[in-house]
């Protein structure tokens, strides 16, 4: 089996988000694919397989299988086509267990078309606020996780989090968010996700599905920037279109090999 780690939502070797994409060249078991991705230890392990037209895709991250990964798919649609198992100017779809995802490259960056995932007003668990050490000025929850905005990206960037208090909240993740203080992003975000198997995330395609929908409503803006302000960073442009959100950014393959039986 094939596979190539990539750093996505980056154009460096540095920041943005690494994931391990493999290739298989015959169906794997759940449970193997679950063991190769806690082996690699990063926050998400894509297994791609080609079928007729399109690519299935799955992630994992070392502890569970998710419906839905940004990053990852960045990673996927970057080496089927630097690796020409895709056509340079295709359009590439992936069946998932969020439905058909599609990818395409515009303007240098890799578009991909991801469900949106709004979020609806919450009460913020007390021990999300304990684990958080901050106060929420909005809480919100989407299917996957919880949403915060906090009063400054000041405050966003010195959280330290309780993870093992954390990990007790029953949520996929923790979004914090607040408005950039710099003219470059429209909003600035960090993501936790300790029940996964990942403290802190890097850079978080799938959170952005949120987000982009929650501060255009803020912002009354249809296209923006937002920089994950993760020790690694990265950046994600996204677009709303109708009940879909296009999310953009770069990708760096690092390195490849084989793994063996």
């Amino acid at each position: 089996m094939k596979y190539y780690i990539v750093n996505a939502f980056t154009r460096s070797d540095e920041g943005g988000n690494p994931a391990a994409v493999c290739l298989p060249e015959e169906p794997v078991a759940d449970k193997s694919m679950q063991e190769i991705a806690a082996e690699f230890g990063l926050s998400e392990t894509a297994f791609v397989e080609k079928k007729h037209g399109f690519y299935g895709l799955r992630w994992f991250t070392p502890e569970i299988e998710v419906d839905l990964c940004g990053h990852a798919t960045l990673a996927a649609a970057s080496v089927l086509w630097e690796q020409s198992i895709a056509y340079s100017e295709s359009l590439i779809e992936f069946e998932t267990k969020s439905g058909m995802l599609s990818a395409m490259k515009k303007d240098g960056l890799i578009l991909m078309d991801f469900p949106m995932e709004a979020a609806v007003p919450s009460e913020c668990p007390q021990e999300l606020v304990n684990a958080l050490g901050v106060e929420p000025i909005y809480t919100g929850r989407n299917r996957f996780d919880y949403i915060i905005e906090l009063k400054s990206e000041n405050v966003l960037r010195k959280i330290s989090p309780d993870y093992d208090l954390l990990s007790k909240v029953e949520t996929r993740g923790v979004i914090v968010t607040s408005h950039s203080e710099s003219n470059n992003f429209d909003f600035v975000s960090r993501f936790f996700a300790p029940r996964a198997g990942i403290p802190e995330d890097p850079v978080t395609g799938s959170a952005h599905c949120c987000l982009a929908p929650y501060w255009s409503g803020k912002l009354n803006k249809k296209s923006m920037t937002g920089f994950q302000a993760s020790e690694r960073g990265g950046t994600v442009h996204v677009e709303l279109k109708e009940n879909r959100v296009l999310l953009g950014g770069e990708a760096v393959t690092l390195s490849s090999g084989k793994l063996m039986d």
